[in-house]
């Protein structure tokens, strides 16, 4: 696929994968302070999953390109956008969009890739890396010693956070199925089935005095477990929920029964305190400063992968037109690592 050919896969309603729509037509052009990007690489998150649902939180009204991170290279800017760009290999947290054989962003939404870190590579990491490193250093603020536990440590965003967590000196438990345990101790993790312990106990047996973070997907009754298990002064990190995504409804109930909760928490006079992290917090209103985050936290992440502290692990690689094979492959959970979506 050349520069020439545009091609975006597009979500028509609540559908099967099978009902994405590919269409095609002129490659868009940037307008003022926007840049031009030819996609390299996209992924399938839980956010496709949800949305095809018609359960994402704030997803926008159908039909729309779904896609909600990529990374690509700049083939083109409008005016203010600075040409210095062009040619460069750059990374965007979109939400939707990135679905695309061809993307224009806002210059300053951006971030450049470093040599040595390729499209694929780079691409697993954006909106994981982004969550996990935010939620480890600006939320948890974990510190060398520190002891934390990490539910679903195989998953998207798990996998990232132990390697990270690893990286600034933290003893990880995390919990995966049986057959992800080896995996898990290779990376330094001490691994707990949480299909055959019972989770709570086994993390109290290890780590009596209880743990200084705790990061859970999972949402439901798992929250209350994770809260029951911090130390004084520890931190619940709440990023989901899991637990819910066949439920009929509303997407947003979830949510608001765990804010509730999470609010409560705070109340408690222990010391521990609870967040329930968005990645896209304090966008509408702090822009700027959101953006200057992004950048910085980002560029964080693509270090650790050029280091090694990180590796970025590829379940597979699938072009754009053949996105459902793509959706089905990553909703079937029998995949390591991220599906992606490749011109």
């Amino acid at each position: 696929m050349g520069d020439g050919a545009y091609v975006e896969v597009v979500l028509p309603g609540k559908v099967e994968p099978e009902g994405l729509e590919l269409r095609s037509g002129p490659v868009p052009a940037p307008g003022a302070g926007q840049v031009l990007v030819r996609m390299e690489a996209t992924g399938v998150s839980f956010a496709e999953q949800q949305m095809r649902r018609g359960r994402y939180y704030d997803q926008p009204a159908f039909p729309f390109v779904p896609g909600y991170d990529l990374v690509g290279t700049v083939l083109g800017s409008g005016t203010g956008a600075g040409a210095g760009l062009i040619g460069k290999r750059v990374a965007a947290l979109t939400k939707t969009g990135g679905w695309a054989s061809h993307v224009v962003l806002d210059a300053a939404d951006v971030v450049e890739v470093p040599d040595g870190v390729g499209a694929a590579e780079a691409e697993t990491a954006v909106v994981n890396g982004l969550t996990a490193w935010q939620m480890l250093h600006r939320k948890a603020r974990v510190r060398s010693g520190a002891t934390v536990l990490v539910h679903g440590a195989n998953g998207g965003v798990g996998s990232v956070l132990v390697q990270l967590a690893t990286a600034a000196g933290a003893t990880v438990v995390g919990t995966a199925s049986a057959r992800h345990h080896e995996g898990l101790r290779a990376l330094g993790v001490i691994p707990v089935d949480y299909r055959n312990d019972d989770v709570p106990a086994r993390v109290r047996e290890l780590v009596p005095g209880g743990v200084d973070a705790v990061f859970d997907h999972v949402g439901g009754r798992s929250v209350v477990d994770s809260w029951s298990l911090l130390a004084r002064g520890g931190t619940l990190v709440s990023y989901g929920s899991a637990a819910t995504r066949d439920d009929e409804g509303s997407g947003a109930l979830p949510v608001v029964k765990l804010l509730g909760r999470v609010w409560l928490w705070n109340w408690l006079p222990n010391g521990r305190s609870a967040y329930f992290f968005n990645v896209w917090a304090g966008r509408a209103y702090a822009k700027n400063r959101f953006r200057a985050r992004v950048r910085a936290d980002l560029t964080q992440v693509f270090g650790a992968l050029r280091r090694g502290d990180l590796t970025a692990r590829i379940a597979a690689e699938i072009p754009l037109a053949r996105a459902a094979e793509a959706m089905r492959l990553a909703e079937s959970g029998t995949v390591a690592g991220k599906v992606l979506l490749v011109p």
